[in-house]
């Protein structure tokens, strides 16, 4: 198996299955705009299918995770001033994380969205003034890590927790389960 990710969230969450694999990151660009989940999908199939191109005989991971509210991505903050804009956006409300995970072969692909609701709690400044300064918001969707200190702003999770870590372990392992049934 082929990761088509750098995320070491990702390794980290992949390497709990027990699988060989090795990591490729894909270079393919990512849409950044339109119906949320479609967007998530579309760009883990297109992470998969640019490495797949260049290996054509490897089962590939493509995955993307993003943040939706208000019926829009969130992305990754820029810069300080974005990364408290979204968390100002967040307080006090739930918003869907989604995870689209894609497996690419020779045999064809399969595809997939998974939406886990998170909920924060009620920000005051002095929090999200912290919460920058940690630096942790950096290359993370939403601009929080609920696995670290980000924790502390979430007041509850509906669904797969891996999935708002970066990686839907019971997909993505069902997914592969699917692709052997086929063989």
């Amino acid at each position: 198996m082929i990761l088509a990710s750098a995320s070491p969230r990702r390794r980290e969450l992949l390497g709990l299955l027990g699988l060989d694999f090795e990591v490729v990151p894909s270079d393919a660009e990512e849409l950044t705009e339109g119906e949320p989940a479609e967007v998530v999908v579309e760009n883990a199939l297109r992470k998969a299918r640019a490495v797949a191109a260049s290996v054509p005989d490897a089962l590939v991971l493509g995955a993307d995770t993003d943040v939706a509210i208000d019926g829009r991505l969130l992305g990754k903050a820029a810069s300080e001033d974005e990364a408290r804009s979204h968390l100002r956006t967040l307080s006090g409300r739930a918003h869907d994380v989604l995870g689209g995970v894609a497996l690419v072969c020779e045999g064809g692909e399969v595809s997939e969205v998974v939406r886990t609701t998170v909920t924060f709690r009620e920000l005051n400044a002095a929090e999200v003034d912290a919460y920058v300064a940690s630096r942790e918001w950096e290359d993370r969707a939403g601009a929080y890590a609920v696995q670290g200190l980000g924790a502390s702003l979430v007041a509850g999770v509906d669904g797969d927790l891996s999935n708002v870590i970066g990686l839907p372990i019971p997909t993505l392992s069902r997914m592969i389960a699917s692709l052997q049934d086929r063989k």
